[in-house]
């Protein structure tokens, strides 16, 4: 609606046409583009360990066995740099992203809403797709049911939406956190032997269920596609709706959060340089010191799987806020030496079609290891799985830039572009004669 481009929403127009124009030509901030490639390459080296097997590998490295010294140790590297961090990365992006696409298509005299709502949906069609033919570990669907509610409330101001994000945030903390450290105290009481009876009950009951998820989870991988496809249809049918019902606590709030640093001109860089500075090194530096004083805590009791799953689920999000903003940060302050350079332009292309690369990435790595695959699943430990990161990062990075040197979109973004606006876009590049 072109009458909401009054006040601060055209001061964010403003402010990223203004950054954006020495370093792209095509429309698009290139801060913006640096963080999502950043984020999707670091967003594999967490989902790794759901791939690889079992899922509660993304919990702790010692369960359902334990692992050696040099697994406990590539696992922590995950942890302590990526874990939490990316996520939060990408939601910001992603609300940032909304905003501005909005108010664009606003003062373009376009419908910014409903263009949206219809981008949104479609989104969620591909979040179904990818969970049911490929990984059950989609975002998509999550992105797109959160994304809705952003744009209810991105007309608010600043204040009211920090207020809100921070408001559902901590309610839900505290309301997990008090469902959830029983449990935790029951596992340590069991660690130290101090447990009662019910402690010790209730704990060996949770692990059980752990045991047998991990035993249905050996199974199910290491048979073929379509039985792996229709064990989800038949089995959960609902996994996205439950997944969005846990997750919209900390997507919802990190898009709101987006909004606002994208109308503040956090991603242009525009703030003061000297608190901009202090506050690139304060937030990360704080961040990963808050999650390596959680990893040696967790390190010394050999990763407990309860605990953890309260530590990533709920207990270290000020941490992963914190970090993810310092990262944002650090890499916006360096978007105007490292977008010229080799380096940073393979990093930008890799945002740019950063659809493509998450789909992509959950093709080639369950092709490794799901049974209609390499069949691999199950058998590739911490350490070893940074070789498939890598390898994942390389293809991210070598193919983005080839692609986007001939086209205009990723093949993905493309189609879905294309979708939103209802006929078959021209995206070959046009190059002078």
């Amino acid at each position: 609606m072109s009458e909401a481009i009054t006040g601060e929403h055209v001061r964010t127009v403003g402010r990223a046409s203004r950054w954006e124009q020495p370093l792209k030509s095509d429309g698009r901030l290139a801060s913006l583009d640096l963080v999502r490639g950043v984020a999707i390459l670091g967003i594999l080296a967490i989902n790794i360990a759901g791939f690889a097997g079992p899922s509660l590998g993304a919990l702790t490295p010692n369960f359902p066995h334990a692992v050696t010294l040099t697994d406990q140790a590539a696992w922590s590297l995950g942890f302590l740099f990526f874990e939490g961090k990316m996520r939060a990365l990408f939601a910001m992006l992603f609300g940032a992203g909304i905003a501005l696409q909005c108010e664009r298509s606003d003062a373009a005299g376009r419908d910014g809403d409903v263009l949206q709502v219809r981008r949104l949906a479609w989104l969620m069609v591909f979040g179904t797709l990818h969970y049911l033919l490929l990984w059950w570990g989609d975002i998509l669907f999550v992105y797109g049911c959160c994304g809705i509610a952003v744009l209810f409330l991105r007309r608010l101001p600043c204040r009211v939406l920090l207020g809100i994000a921070a408001g559902i945030m901590v309610t839900a903390s505290i309301v997990n956190l008090w469902s959830m450290l029983p449990l935790v105290f029951a596992e340590e009481a069991v660690r130290s032997g101090t447990a009662s009876a019910a402690q010790h009950h209730d704990v060996m009951a949770r692990l059980d269920l752990y045991h047998a998820n991990v035993q249905a989870q050996t199974q199910l991988y290491h048979s073929g596609f379509l039985d792996i496809a229709l064990a989800k249809l038949r089995g959960d049918p609902s996994w996205l709706f439950t997944m969005t019902g846990h997750a919209w606590s900390e997507v919802l709030p990190l898009m709101l959060l987006g909004v606002v640093l994208l109308r503040t001109g956090f991603f242009a860089g525009s703030g003061p340089q000297r608190w901009m500075r202090r506050f690139r090194i304060g937030a990360t530096m704080s961040g990963l010191a808050l999650t390596a004083i959680a990893l040696g805590w967790a390190w010394q009791r050999h990763f407990p799987p309860i605990a953890m799953a309260m530590l990533l689920g709920e207990g270290l999000w000020p941490a992963h806020l914190l970090t993810a903003l310092g990262y944002a940060a650090l890499l916006v302050g360096f978007t105007p030496r490292l977008v010229p350079t080799r380096g940073g332009q393979r990093i930008v292309a890799a945002g740019r079609v950063a659809f493509s690369n998450y789909i992509a990435s959950s093709l080639i790595m369950c092709a490794l290891f799901y049974g209609w695959g390499l069949d691999l699943f199950g058998r590739v430990g911490p350490a070893g799985q940074w070789a498939f990161v890598l390898l994942g990062w390389m293809m991210m990075l070598a193919w983005s830039k080839a692609w986007l040197s001939r086209y205009r979109r990723g093949p993905l973004e493309l189609l879905w572009r294309s979708l939103v606006e209802q006929k078959w876009l021209e995206n070959r590049r046009i190059t002078a004669t």
